[in-house]
């Protein structure tokens, strides 16, 4: 049975990297789901999650890979760096290991991403200002001298988790725009609206279900309790997980 076209003009494939227990799952949640997990485990492989935006009027589908922190998954969440059009870089502001583990990640980011992914850095848990282990006068520096985008949130209250996600979308978009990133390209980590075939019309009809997170069983190529699919460019294909109509407008 045929159905309409996608409402959506781009796909935009986001990976989320950094310490465990920094709180990139609870960023995810709160960004898809716009609640705080107080009790968020630690991922094992990967999560996955999707919400459509929209920049300069254009909606966009943000697909958000969530990678585990600890060392032994290392190996596996590297696969997923590629094809990424932005990086999620993520730190606790209480513990300063995390933030002196930044190089290391950013080493990874920078050899197994394309040139032109935007990479932003993040302070979590910025509700906790008493337990402040790292200034944002310093993280701020480092992301100055590294070429990022900087700011600190808090996962907890919802303080700039959206303007995290928005602001590498708003970056991504630009290099769009001007030329600079190309979309023809395998390791773009975009992907513009499907094109419907011949009468305008698409042949597949999506399921039902609301956009948000779930778990991928981390091999790269599927989701556990979903249908998803992934390109050589890394790049999702085809889920059960439709879109919503909303989106947030970013100006």
């Amino acid at each position: 049975m045929a159905t309409a076209p996608y409402n959506y003009s781009y796909i935009f494939k986001y990976i989320i990297i950094g310490d465990m227990g920094v709180g990139k799952s609870c960023l995810l949640h709160q960004f898809t789901e716009k609640k705080f997990m107080a009790d968020c485990p630690h991922t094992i492989g990967v999560e996955f999650g999707t919400r459509i935006i929209e920049v300069s009027g254009q909606k966009i589908k943000l697909q958000i890979w969530d990678t585990a922190g600890q060392e032994r998954f290392r190996a596996v969440t590297r696969s997923y760096y590629r094809g990424a059009a932005g990086a999620l870089m993520v730190y606790d502001i209480t513990r300063r290991s995390t933030y002196n583990h930044l190089s290391s990640w950013l080493t990874d980011a920078r050899n197994l991403t394309n040139p032109n992914t935007v990479i932003i850095l993040i302070g979590n848990k910025a509700d906790l200002e008493a337990q402040r282990d790292v200034t944002y006068e310093e993280a701020k520096q480092f992301a100055e001298e590294n070429g990022l985008l900087f700011l600190e949130a808090s996962a907890k209250t919802g303080e700039n988790v959206e303007d995290a996600f928005l602001e590498a979308a708003k970056k991504i978009y630009q290099n769009i725009q001007d030329g600079s990133l190309d979309l023809n390209a395998a390791e773009s980590g975009v992907q513009h609206k499907p094109s419907a075939p011949q009468g305008g019309r698409l042949t597949s009809e999506p399921q039902p279900q609301r956009e948000g997170s779930m778990k991928c069983d981390g091999n790269g190529s599927s989701c556990v309790g979903c249908t998803v699919n992934i390109s050589a460019s890394g790049l999702y294909i085809n889920s059960t997980a439709a879109t919503s109509s909303e989106a947030a407008s970013v100006s």
